[in-house]
């Protein structure tokens, strides 16, 4: 097999693990071969193992499939960095019995990495800290059906329990998963209900594609996935609602990352921030990052908490002096 040849075939190999399925005039296309070069480059990746499909249809095309075993992946440098760098991650995750899994495969993926990657990914992982937490966790196989029905604009169904506890079957145009803290949430056209909806993972239960594809909606006010479900969870009723004045400008204070919930200016230096959580110590969390002085006005349960940390902090301090 020529170089040219051998070239080809990784490129084809490249565009089939990125996508679910191809024509067979787009992949000619995109190599800038004959659709009869692109049938023989097929079969041999056949002959090396790989499940290459053949899709029916007036096009036709190709699919590379889940076979018996996992073929190699293709990884370029930064794609290899990423995936360790994300393993790594990945063991300290919301998602549910992940951190196994990813150690062992952290070990099989750096095995094989050269010597200078190796060493990039060692650096970067003693560098990076992850604060470990609580929280709700996810079934990695409900993560991976949906982010491949949004991936394909493949209708969804699941079963889904509301924040009152209210049993509900939903049928969705899936759009885009959203990682906030430790909550996963997929942001969708409910198609019973005629509108979008964001709705908490480790709320929502067997999902199962529902049949059909769709043309993606854009979302309201062109926003991106992450700051609709941002301002979605700040409108939305929470059971611990909290005001407070914020001694910074309220542009100064909505440059701030993670900021979910609205800020109105009071003056030119101070400002009322309004957000709310299910969870009090994030609520504590969240405000504490602020990076300015701040007067909590509500509610009194918050106020209570953040007195019990304040006097936890200052015992720890004082025990230090010591």
């Amino acid at each position: 097999m020529g170089e040219t040849t051998s070239s080809r075939l990784l490129s084809l190999l490249s565009l089939l693990q990125g996508r679910r399925d191809w024509p067979g005039g787009e992949l000619a296309d995109r190599l800038e071969v004959s659709g009869r070069t692109i049938r023989r480059d097929v079969e041999r990746l056949r002959a090396l193992g790989y499940p290459v499909q053949s899709l029916s249809g007036p096009a036709g095309g190709y699919a590379l499939r889940a076979g018996a075993a996992m073929p190699p992946l293709l990884l370029d440098e930064e794609e290899a960095i990423a995936i360790a760098v994300g393993l790594r991650t990945a063991a300290q995750a919301s998602v549910a019995g992940i951190e196994e899994t990813s150690v062992r495969a952290l070990v099989k993926l750096e095995q094989v990495l050269p010597a200078h990657l190796r060493r990039r990914v060692s650096a970067l992982g003693d560098a990076t800290k992850t604060l470990p937490g609580t929280g709700p966790t996810v079934d990695p196989q409900c993560l991976t059906t949906i982010a491949s029905a949004c991936r394909d604009r493949e209708r969804l169904r699941f079963a889904y329990r509301g924040r009152d506890g209210a049993e509900s079957r939903r049928e969705v145009e899936p759009h885009s998963l959203v990682n906030l803290g430790r909550r996963w949430y997929l942001v969708a056209w409910d198609c019973g209900r005629g509108d979008w909806r964001t709705f908490r993972v480790d709320r929502l239960a067997k999902p199962a594609p529902a049949g059909g594809r769709f043309d993606r909606r854009p979302l309201p006010d062109g926003r991106d996935a992450a700051s609709y479900v941002a301002a979605n969870l700040s409108a939305g009723p929470q059971p611990h609602e909290a005001r407070i004045t914020v001694h910074c400008p309220a542009a100064q204070l909505r440059q701030r990352p993670h900021l979910w919930g609205t800020v109105e200016p009071i003056d030119d230096e101070t400002c009322e921030y309004r957000t709310g959580d299910d969870n009090l110590d994030w609520l504590a969390i969240r405000i504490g990052m602020l990076g300015a002085e701040f007067e909590v006005h509500e509610p009194p349960e918050l106020i209570e908490h953040l007195a019990l940390l304040r006097d936890r902090v200052g015992r720890a301090i004082a025990t230090n002096r010591d």
